[in-house]
């Protein structure tokens, strides 16, 4: 290893920030919520009787209580309706006080038919595990709504859903649509519409429950974004950091679609990981001083809580790149990136000193994803842009991928 090849850590963050005084308190998912509403209103269509809390089991198999909001029964027409709101905890969430709506009611035979409704995202794209055209209920949602319902249909507790599963006394089944009213509007501050999931939120989930600043939660949907990009046939994938570097990086690279573009927030080392599973021949990353010093720096999940910008690396690129040692002494001392960043530009070297520091970040890149591939796994081509503080100006960058 070379002095600058420092060793490559990818930390995780704690389960709850441990700075702050209180330990956060976790919430539900949008597909557990999904599957206390379906089993409420399965359980008021076969008997008639509302009741005001419903049990449902978690993926691991413990179960837990939820409240009913609303529900309501129009037996004459065999559907009933049933609401649990959903709560998810300390977790800055869109999703939290969605009304998770189901409406149920009776087919002809036996079984489970699953459906979305008002507010629930239809997919449009490969890449989710979901085929086109079906609602953006995912596959763990799905088989927890399915073996809720099928508990209030056979009156039982079960491990499994049954492959048929009816009510005793009529052999019937049911059809279960799921809604979320204003589900639409929530839509607009995630990713969906990019991910090609149109119309509404997805009902999500893998355990069931959500942790405050999930980093499975977003590291999953970073994860997912990059799949969704590859089973379109795209071949440049493009990290940004953030909104403002993510809009700098469309100008920057205006012919590639919007698809290619995954805000990745911390999650580096996970993207590129993907990435080389789903064998993409580039990937750029765009960031601005602070986000690359740490990726230069060998640290693959930049959040600041796991890890710290090292203003001693920005010396010695100061250093290495032709700046005077007393330029150098002050970039190791400086208070902030922003600092070191100011430096640079005041002695005229910001696009050298830029420059060195991108290809810094670009060999670690390429040996993490080295690393990650194997011998016989193809690595990505890797180029890196750093921007100013605006997102927008390209200040320095490094690698093929980049044009």
């Amino acid at each position: 290893m070379t002095p600058h090849e420092p060793d490559l850590r990818e930390p995780d963050l704690p389960r709850t920030m441990k700075t702050r005084p209180r330990a956060l308190r976790t919430g539900w998912t949008t597909g557990t919520c999904a599957s206390a509403a379906a089993k409420a209103a399965t359980a008021l269509l076969r008997t008639g009787r509302a009741a005001d809390h419903v049990e449902v089991a978690l993926p691991s198999g413990n179960r837990v209580t939820f409240k009913v909001d609303d529900s309501g029964l129009d037996a004459a027409r065999g559907r009933a309706r049933a609401v649990v709101v959903k709560d998810a905890g300390d977790d800055p969430d869109v999703t939290h006080g969605a009304r998770l709506t189901a409406e149920v009611s009776w087919l002809d035979g036996p079984g489970i038919e699953l459906d979305g409704g008002e507010g629930v995202g239809v997919v449009t794209k490969p890449g989710l595990g979901l085929e086109p055209g079906e609602p953006a209920i995912n596959p763990v949602p799905r088989r927890m709504i399915t073996l809720a319902v099928a508990e209030a249909l056979t009156g039982s507790v079960l491990d499994d859903p049954p492959p048929r599963p009816a009510d005793p006394a009529t052999g019937r089944g049911v059809r279960v649509v799921i809604s979320v009213p204003g589900g639409e509007r929530m839509a607009r501050k995630t990713t969906n519409r990019r991910l090609g999931i149109l119309g509404g939120i997805s009902i999500l989930g893998t355990t069931g429950i959500v942790r405050p600043f999930s980093t499975a939660a977003w590291r999953a949907s970073v994860e997912q974004a990059v799949s969704v990009m590859a089973a379109q046939g795209e071949r440049t994938l493009v990290l940004c950091t953030g909104g403002r570097t993510e809009k700098g990086a469309m100008k920057l690279l205006p012919h590639l679609p919007e698809v290619c573009f995954v805000e990745v927030g911390d999650f580096t080392g996970a993207a590129l990981r993907r990435a080389v599973a789903c064998g993409l021949p580039e990937v750029v990353f765009v960031g601005m001083i602070g986000k690359l010093t740490k990726l230069a720096s060998g640290v693959l999940m930049t959040h600041y809580t796991r890890s710290r910008v090292s203003t001693e690396l920005l010396g010695a690129i100061t250093a290495d790149s032709g700046g005077a040692p007393g330029l150098a002494a002050e970039v190791a001392a400086a208070n902030t990136a922003r600092h070191a960043y100011e430096l640079w530009e005041n002695a005229g070297l910001l696009e050298r000193c830029g420059r060195e520091l991108c290809r810094r970040v670009a060999a670690v890149l390429e040996r993490f994803a080295g690393e990650t591939a194997g011998e016989e796994t193809p690595r990505p081509a890797v180029g890196v842009v750093m921007v100013d503080f605006t997102g927008e100006r390209v200040v320095a960058e490094h690698g093929r991928a980049v044009r």
